[in-house]
């Protein structure tokens, strides 16, 4: 069979869609949302290409309606772990010996079925089941999954290129290998593309997956995987599973052919996961590889040479995006007493305008939050907040969770720079901004660099140089995702491969080729052309 050097269609971020009114797309969406809502799904397991039903199963509603029940999932019980586990097994003896662009094929369909037929719906769920209005929706679970797929692709090509020197004698090259056994991927409820990107990277690169999905991300995970399966991922090579994260995840980790983790989420589980391999080291056929994104308590620097309208403009949306919800949301701020009249001024102008509801209605900003739990700990801050003398709330402070789970955007000024809310992770939509003195602007660098264990995102706004060189320098360790003159949110992938380091992950940045090569064993091989036939060297002659 003739066979060829294969260049990938070069790789392009999807467009983002306007959603404004009267366009095609969100007449689209709408219909779609609203079949969705207004009708019911079972979400079975998915396990070497089957749909299993385990009889056994919860309901899911959306953060912003709870009592409305827009479906069913199914709840995995260990032997269908256990089936996981042997049937990608079995699976890995075709899917690591299938030509990679063949696997690549099958990818870059799913991110055109993305693209188009399935962008309505993958946006539509996200819509429902997390909460998102239709731009974050559009920009996440379309585009950013469309735009890992894609670069995936050629990140892998990229990584194949690269080779040693050969000579004349012998023909040097390294073969990028899957990893020994299957790897495991648990995902986030907050981003639809990291979910699907998690489990898909790695099988590209030719591994074996087990899959489990937050349980608030399941109808949207759905979605991924019918895409999946159109676009020809071969039974057993990702298998989706619901349920108890401890039973699920100590059936995959006393799998001696456990071999890797792709993990999003928080903080101190990624620590216990990483602890638990730990102590099941000496049973795994090789290292697991552990990858791993969690937690930010992401800062905003202003300069008092600042552009106040824009210090402003980042807060609101880098902190109320999304209510809060993503890893790099901001989170604490730390402004000049010089900017911070006209700074808290915009901000509450702002936040008057804001609409917050049901994301059906587009006219919305803020939604609710993902559920109860994160409710009630938001609730409990802010009432603190309200108590104490520290803290001030200058703008929100109401929360109702009657029909759905309202957060009012919500502002704390703190008198204490390490005041509580400065340095907990909150994942809601607040923000706590200590005011310090103009001239205190490197020992207010020295605090942000010191507040908080995470370093995922951060930016500095000002309009001296100097000013942004310096923090640059100061708070190098304190961000992974580092933004000048920028809100520390949006990464895009291609463009600002995304991950921190302390206590925000391994920083293996999603989105580029660094992450990719987590999930390869190379092999060298070398073949000599002219073998010796002597044992005798040189030095060796009398």
């Amino acid at each position: 069979m003739g066979k060829g050097f294969f260049n990938v269609p070069v790789a392009v971020n999807e467009p983002v869609k306007s959603y404004a009114p009267g366009s095609p797309e969100r007449d689209a969406v709408l219909k779609t949302y609203k079949a969705m809502f207004n009708s019911k799904v079972d979400v079975p397991l998915y396990i070497n290409g089957k749909h299993v039903e385990s009889g056994n199963t919860r309901t899911m509603s959306p953060p912003h309606d709870h009592k409305h029940i827009v479906g069913t999932y199914h709840i995995a019980e260990q032997k269908h772990i256990d089936d996981a586990i042997s049937t990608a097994l079995e699976a890995r003896k075709s899917w690591s010996l299938m030509p990679w662009e063949q696997r690549a094929g099958i990818f870059l369909k799913a991110a055109e079925l993305i693209a188009g037929p399935y962008r309505a719906k993958i946006n539509a769920a996200t819509m429902i089941a997390q909460s998102k209005t239709i731009h974050q929706a559009e920009i996440d679970a379309a585009c950013e999954l469309i735009d890992f797929l894609r670069f995936n692709v050629q990140f892998m090509t990229d990584i194949y290129m690269e080779q040693p020197e050969s000579t004349s004698d012998a023909w040097n090259r390294v073969e990028y290998r899957p990893l020994e056994g299957f790897t495991y991927a648990v995902t986030p409820f907050n981003f639809t593309a990291i979910a699907g990107n998690l489990p898909a990277c790695m099988a590209l690169m030719g591994n074996v997956v087990v899959w489990k999905p937050s349980d608030s991300q399941v109808y949207s995970a759905k979605v991924i995987m019918d895409i999946f399966e159109e676009a020809g991922v071969p039974p057993g090579v990702i298998n989706i599973v619901f349920g108890d994260p401890v039973m699920i995840t100590n059936t995959v980790m006393a799998s001696p052919d456990f071999s890797g983790l792709h993990f999003t989420g928080s903080t101190f589980i990624f620590k216990e996961l990483w602890k638990q391999i730990g102590n099941n080291i000496h049973n795994y056929k090789t290292y697991p590889r552990i990858v791993g994104e969690t937690g930010g308590k992401d800062f905003i620097v202003a300069h008092k040479s600042a552009n106040a309208k824009q210090v402003a403009t980042a807060i609101v949306r880098g902190a109320f995006e999304f209510q809060g919800q993503k890893c790099s949301a901001a989170s604490r701020a730390y402004i000049p007493k010089s900017l911070w009249n006209a700074v808290k001024d915009f901000v509450i102008e702002d936040l008057k305008s804001l609409k917050m509801g049901s994301p059906e209605d587009m006219s919305n900003f803020i939604t609710a939050v993902i559920h109860e739990g994160s409710f009630d700990k938001l609730a409990k801050y802010i009432d603190g907040a309200k108590a104490d003398a520290d803290a001030e709330i200058i703008a929100g402070g109401n929360y109702d969770k009657s029909k759905g789970y309202f957060i009012e955007p919500t502002v704390i000024l703190a008198k204490d720079p390490k005041y509580t809310t400065m340095c907990t992770e909150l994942f809601g939509p607040v923000i706590t901004i200590y005011v310090y003195e103009d001239d205190a602007y490197a020992e207010t660098l020295k605090l942000v660099d010191e507040t908080s264990e995470y370093a995922l995102t951060g930016a500095i706004i000002s309009k001296d140089r100097y000013a942004v060189t310096q923090a640059t320098e100061a708070l190098q360790n304190a961000a992974g995702n580092f933004y000048i003159n920028d809100k520390p949110t949006g990464a895009v992938v291609g463009q600002q491969p995304f991950g921190g380091a302390r206590a925000s992950g391994t920083n293996d940045k999603a989105g580029s080729a660094q992450n990719l090569l987590r999930w390869v064993s190379p092999r060298m091989i070398k073949e000599t052309f002219v073998t010796p036939t002597d044992y005798r060297y040189p030095f060796l002659g009398e």
